[in-house]
């Protein structure tokens, strides 16, 4: 058996998206018909912090050579089979630490990173590859500082990634949302109601404002931009006076505030490694106060509201067309990068081309939607003013 031209590692962190398998088969598969060996770290960085460096260890849960039967039957489906996890191993609680690291870690917060690199180098990886969000690509840009050849391909529902246009999973996140929201129009027609539908966004409104614009709500209120409870009661009353089946609806962002509430709703105080309470409840809370303000605005009558949290509907199954392509490409550019020897690398899509940005971008702001050019706040909806040489998702990154 011929000796491998090198080593690639592969793992995904934070949410689960669908368009994870499908970006792990494309990297897989060209690398092992170039001659590389790839292994797939599992439960993303958490492999590389629980593994074992000895010989003899059991490192099944930390890790696991890819092949090519085992990537073209996972590419098929949604979610990602080599499991995930919010670990940051820069900011490990003490809860996190394996156990044959406590003699060595025993503060109440740590920073195993120097553990990491002894496993990289106990796995002789050549390049490392981590899908994710901001999040954890910023610990992968970590490591690119460190001396660890890093290409980092960019996914998230929220669509929130610095440096590019589009992250995988946001466009089933979209094909989703505007599914489920027309579903429940039955339902909020029928008992002529305001329809309240909680969307992910914890810093950017990219998953509520795009579905609104493609005709799936009448309202959207995103966290860029605090909103007005009476405003927003006012204008889905006129939508619902207008509506044949006498039913408005709103897409709520879950990371969206009201003007005299200037705090995101929290489902816990807990924090997760990377300092993010679980965001949650917003969307009940809307529909509280609409059932009770309405009656101003609708002639002294009120106006139940249905109310649901769209979650993980939208995280969950198969990947839509966009989200089977768009991985596809990205790996293939991953691996692009390996076969010239260039790391330190995010890869984007920018106005419609595929392209490869510095790393250094995942940290340096937050990409979020441009209200002034994007929104319009006196009617809580998207601008629909020119699409002319817009990319397919209109709302840009700015590199």
């Amino acid at each position: 058996m011929a000796k491998a031209k090198g080593t690639i590692g592969i793992l995904t962190g934070g949410g689960d998206v669908p368009g994870l398998n499908p970006a792990i088969r494309a990297v897989t598969v060209r690398a092992l018909r170039e001659g590389y060996r790839v292994l797939g770290i599992r439960r993303g960085w958490a492999g590389l912090v629980d593994l074992v460096p000895d010989a003899h260890a059991d490192n099944s849960s930390c890790v696991q050579e890819l092949t090519e039967e085992i990537v073209n039957r996972a590419g098929r489906t949604g979610g990602t089979f080599l499991h995930t996890s919010r670990t940051r191993p820069s900011h490990l609680p003490d809860t996190n630490v394996p156990p044959h690291l406590l003699d060595r870690y025993s503060d109440q917060i740590n920073d195993v990173t120097p553990e990491v690199l002894k496993n990289i180098d106990f796995l002789g990886l050549d390049f490392l590859i981590p899908i994710g969000g901001d999040d954890t690509l910023s610990y992968g840009k970590r490591l690119h500082e460190e001396g660890v050849k890093v290409v980092a391909i960019p996914k998230t529902m929220d669509n929130d990634v610095p440096g590019t246009d589009y992250c995988i999973g946001f466009s089933t996140c979209v094909t989703r949302t505007i599914e489920l929201t027309h579903r429940l129009r039955t339902s909020a027609g029928s008992h002529e109601r305001f329809l309240v539908l909680e969307v992910f966004g914890r810093y950017a409104g990219f998953s509520a404002i795009l579905p609104a614009m493609a005709g799936a709500a009448d309202r959207c209120v995103i966290p860029e931009h605090p909103f007005s409870m009476e405003h927003l009661c006012d204008l889905l009353s006129h939508d619902r006076r207008k509506h044949p089946s006498n039913y408005s609806v709103v897409l709520i962002s879950e990371g969206a505030t009201m003007t005299h509430h200037d705090d995101m709703l929290y489902e816990s105080k807990e924090t997760d490694q990377y300092g993010h309470m679980k965001l949650g409840g917003i969307g009940d809370q809307v529909a509280t106060q609409l059932k009770a303000l309405s009656p101003r605005f609708n002639g002294g009558r009120r106006v139940n509201v249905l109310s649901q949290r769209l979650g993980y509907l939208v995280r969950c199954g198969d990947p839509d067309a966009m989200d089977s392509i768009v991985p596809m490409a990205f790996g293939n550019l991953a691996f692009d990068l390996v076969l010239s020897n260039t790391s330190g690398r995010l890869i984007s899509l920018h106005n419609g081309c595929y392209d490869t940005v510095p790393i250094d971008v995942v940290t340096g702001h937050k990409k979020v939607v441009d209200v002034d050019k994007y929104y319009n706040t006196e009617r809580l909806r998207p601008k629909y003013e020119s699409f002319h040489r817009q990319p397919t998702f209109i709302m840009t990154s700015d590199v």
